[in-house]
């Protein structure tokens, strides 16, 4: 098995220029595969999966009836990102991150960019993710958005473009760590040779992101990380995550408020708890504070975070940041507060709370992918050259009935990458989800999580989907 006859299919593909050329980062890796005897790449894509079932390394899939755990499906064909087209991202996603902080931070203050007109005052009042609660909060270094995932693809021409923000509870960093390790046995020379840029310093990042949020006085801050339990889809994550950083799991029972302080209940009495690397929901954090019907959050917390005494990561509020219909104007934030012109460009994006928007949306829902302005994991999501002229026809019924909700977008033509499929190589679509940190300064992990559509012709690369993952490499020097 090896690449001759793979078909690039007019598509931009990371790991071709055309049939049977390799792109220059890429040639190493392509010369190793054609070298290998015709059964031994099945063989080590079935080792893969064998150690993936060993480690435990699963997601849940909400309403699936086969089963509350699956396997993460994983290609062992890397994705192979050369040194230069890693410097512009990384430029492009740090401008992203400074300039999203910098509006959040106005919007909860002195809404200077509301009132200079730049953003809309409606679109920001009627954000599902708006919290009145924040208004008035500056967060500990001013800093709401600590971790983010920002979701890139690339089309036709090669250009990277931003698809979205995730700044609130973002997944997925377990499974390039994971990823990593896996690639590292499967290839343990060619990787050598190319010299891919490490990730595996990632959770010593993130406790260093978190610790330097510690209130004023907390030397040795306890850090936990908050998740909502077991059942939660990004479980295994959240338990991954606390292990490699050497932090507590805790759920929302395990948690009190007390004396002024969210304390810890342990086999040793009450403990402190300065620092929390949360994976809920704002809806869920805090029963007197935002949905008194939460069984999952700790009564109390917002008032003793507002004092202070403890500090949280994502920041309450910071999904505000995230709403497809703000992500929209991003390119014109980063003109406000940062004075640049956006080096990653957005996605063409057409807002359907705006009339003129709204009617080309609707004149054009063929073409068009329409999505829901707060869902994520594909839901909540139209691809309208798929879809029949009756799934069409419902969709404009929802975007007629909620304008607000919605946004849509000229359909990219994913990039591709070469996947095993039984005894032979086949292009499926990708995008790329790097992650970034904000502590003491922006950091982005070299690399992220590939994600992959496996259906032949999909391009919703979502776990949840369908989809799956790949290890991604950013190469050190020319590979």
């Amino acid at each position: 098995m090896n690449f001759t006859g793979y078909e690039t299919g007019g598509y931009y593909d990371e790991l071709f220029l055309e049939a049977g050329t390799p792109r220059a980062g890429a040639t190493l890796f392509a010369d190793l595969i054609n070298s290998l005897p015709t059964d031994e790449l099945v063989r080590r894509q079935k080792a893969a999966e064998a150690t993936l079932l060993q480690m435990g390394i699963t997601f849940a899939v909400y309403g699936d009836k086969s089963g509350t755990e699956k396997i993460f499906p994983f290609d062992i064909i890397p994705r192979i990102v050369e040194a230069a087209d890693w410097n512009y991202l990384e430029r492009g996603l740090k401008q992203r991150i400074a300039a999203l902080n910098l509006f959040t931070q106005d919007v909860y203050n002195d809404r200077k960019i509301i009132k200079d007109k730049v953003v809309p005052e409606d679109l920001i009042a009627t954000a599902k993710t708006f919290r009145p609660q924040m208004v008035g909060f500056t967060p500990p270094r001013g800093i709401w958005c600590h971790i983010t995932g920002t979701d890139l693809v690339r089309d036709t021409d090669g250009q990277f473009y931003v698809l979205e923000d995730n700044l609130r509870c973002p997944s997925g960093v377990s499974y390039v760590l994971e990823n990593r390790e896996l690639l590292k046995r499967t290839f343990p020379r060619v990787f050598d040779a190319c010299r891919v840029r490490p990730v595996d310093d990632y959770p010593y990042r993130l406790r260093e992101t978190l610790g330097c949020l510690a209130p004023e006085g907390a030397e040795d801050p306890t850090i936990v990380t908050l998740t909502p339990g077991m059942y939660n889809s990004a479980y295994f994550e959240h338990s991954f995550l606390s292990q490699q950083m050497g932090v507590g799991l805790v759920e929302g029972c395990d948690l009190l408020v007390h004396d002024g302080y969210v304390k810890m209940r342990t086999t040793t009495g009450l403990k402190r708890a300065d620092v929390i690397y949360r994976r809920i929901d704002d809806d869920f954090l805090d029963p007197k504070a935002f949905r008194a019907d939460s069984m999952l959050g700790v009564p109390g917390i917002m008032d003793v975070y507002k004092a202070g005494r403890v500090a949280m990561a994502n920041a309450p509020g910071s999904g505000v940041a995230d709403d497809k219909a703000v992500y929209a104007y991003v390119p014109q934030i980063i003109k406000y507060y940062l004075g640049e012109d956006s080096i990653l460009p957005n996605v063409p994006t057409f807002v359907c709370n705006e009339e003129k928007d709204r009617q080309h949306v609707l004149a054009n829902l063929d073409k068009m992918v329409v999505k829901a302005a707060n869902e994520s994991g594909g839901y909540g999501m139209l691809v309208g050259p798929h879809a029949s002229k009756a799934e069409r026809d419902a969709f404009a019924d929802k975007i007629k009935a909620s304008p607000r909700n919605y946004i849509a977008q000229p359909m990219i033509a994913l990039s591709r990458v070469p996947v095993i499929v039984e005894d032979h190589f086949e292009g499926r679509h990708v995008d790329l989800r790097p992650y970034i940190l904000y502590g003491k300064d922006i950091w982005v992990l070299p690399g992220g999580l590939t994600r992959v559509a496996l259906k032949k012709g999909s391009i919703v690369v979502n776990s949840s989907q369908g989809g799956g993952s790949k290890d991604t490499w950013v190469l050190g020097n020319a590979c």
